[in-house]
């Protein structure tokens, strides 16, 4: 990825961290940092989807799959991840990253995708999931510490 396409994520991810629920990450900085966090967090990259531009050419949203764990007895297992920019939202761009990663990630030869969703924040994020087929797996209570609030994590699951 360029050094421009990490900035671009990055930015698209601010308004993601910065919102107090809808994100697990607690990461600050500029753009560059939290791209960087993205993208370090020592599992390998999987599979990443079309990222979703408007007219001028600007990041309206980006998904990726990522190795569940990093022990080989869970190769074929990965967790989704989408973003929206606050633009991107009620126009379908979920719905079509979604649809382009599961894709991706059956050619990838992957046999299972985990969400994992702050359940409060995030709404729409379960709606969609559940529409394309995934089911509950878990949910864990107070997992999570944000901006001082205590967050729940829901898991859905997803054969391929």
């Amino acid at each position: 990825m360029s050094e421009h396409g990490v900035v671009v994520v990055g930015e698209v991810r601010v308004d993601e961290i910065r919102d107090p629920g809808g994100v697990r990450e607690s990461v600050t900085g500029d753009a560059v940092e939290l791209a960087t966090a993205l993208l370090g967090h020592g599992l390998a990259l999987t599979v990443v989807a079309p990222v979703a531009e408007d007219a001028d050419g600007a990041v309206l949203g980006f998904a990726y799959a990522q190795h569940w764990r990093a022990k080989s007895a869970y190769r074929f297992s990965a967790e989704n991840t989408i973003y929206l920019s606050p633009a991107a939202a009620g126009r379908g761009l979920g719905k079509a990253l979604l649809e382009a990663l599961l894709d991706a990630s059956a050619k990838a030869g992957l046999h299972e995708l985990i969400a994992v969703i702050e359940p409060t924040a995030a709404a729409a994020s379960i709606a969609l999931h559940r529409r394309y087929g995934f089911v509950d797996a878990g949910h864990l209570k107070g997992v999570g510490v944000k901006f001082g609030r205590t967050l729940d994590v829901l898991f859905l699951q997803k054969s391929l």
